[in-house]
């Protein structure tokens, strides 16, 4: 080799960082493709035990739960948290979810809850055996997790199913948190669908893009046969309560333990830009505000 093309190709190299380069993260799941996939695979079907694909929503968020009923995964280096679990045989497909992210259901060390009926914690013993994981409970949530048994104060009383118990770690309040590595989830009491109904609060980061993210709570009037909301006026305060509590929420991106409360389905399918609605809570308040006031008219038009 001649020294003229020695020297050529030397001023030709390309110099790499010390290290090598870095690759952007990957992450699993990722909302423009498993969003629409999600659509597609739950369109028409809304069955609380009918398999959905898990979905990346924003940053450490993923959607893990079914068609029908929804289950939160938040993660981080130092394990997981997961939110709702679904009925006790739902609990299995949520775990499938999260095999199927590439994540360990032992790495899960928290298990929260939004309402303590069977469709979204039916599953938590089978989960926490699964798991190993804490469970944390509102002080109204506990006793009923605890024993499976539902008060009968509840207006669902009679129709709902026993479930399996589950050992309850912790009580939380409203403004106490869940600490676990980069995770910080709020605890809001939003009672009224539930004695023991609690809504969600954290920020999830997706590289410099920070989303406040709420799991809001069902906040519906549904009851057996013959139950009339107008007849327990404690009740009715508590929805009011928690209707201004959620509506005063920050509040980006909304998730509900329904996907159908707040049209999850399509707007996974629209992306980012359809998920974020820093209107989402108060939106989402006023029509449940609507849907208790409408419940409380055809009550006392004796319907």
């Amino acid at each position: 080799m001649s020294a003229s093309l020695a020297l050529l190709l030397a001023m030709q190299q390309i110099v790499v960082p010390l290290g090598g380069a870095k690759p952007a993260p990957k992450y699993p799941a990722p909302l423009a493709t498993a969003g629409p996939a999600f659509a597609r695979e739950c369109a028409g079907r809304d069955g609380w035990d009918e398999p959905a694909p898990p979905v990346r929503i924003h940053g450490n968020t993923y959607y893990v739960g079914t068609c029908g009923i929804t289950a939160l995964l938040l993660t981080s280096r130092d394990g997981h948290v997961l939110i709702d679990s679904g009925t006790e045989a739902g609990a299995d497909l949520v775990a499938a979810n999260i095999r199927r992210l590439g994540f360990k259901p032992t790495d899960v060390k928290y298990i929260v809850h939004s309402h303590e009926h069977h469709d979204h914690v039916g599953g938590f013993a089978r989960m926490q055996a699964l798991t190993g994981a804490e469970v944390i409970a509102s002080a109204g949530a506990a006793p009923v997790l605890r024993t499976g048994v539902i008060p009968a104060s509840d207006p669902q009383f009679g129709i709902l199913p026993k479930m399996a118990p589950v050992t309850v770690a912790r009580v939380v309040k409203s403004g106490d948190s869940v600490r676990l590595g980069g995770i910080l989830l709020n605890a809001v009491e939003t009672p009224g669908h539930t004695a023991g109904a609690l809504s969600w609060q954290w920020v999830s980061c997706d590289g410099g893009v920070c989303r406040t993210m709420v799991y809001a709570d069902s906040l519906s009037p549904v009851s057996r046969d013959g139950y009339k909301f107008s007849a327990h006026p404690e009740l009715v305060a508590s929805f009011r309560t928690s209707f201004a509590k959620v509506a005063a929420l920050e509040c980006d991106i909304l998730l509900t333990p329904h996907p159908s409360a707040s049209n999850m389905t399509a707007r996974f399918a629209g992306g980012a830009a359809a998920l974020f609605d820093p209107a989402g809570c108060k939106t989402y308040a006023a029509a449940k505000a609507k849907g208790l006031d409408e419940r409380l008219a055809k009550e006392a038009a004796g319907k």
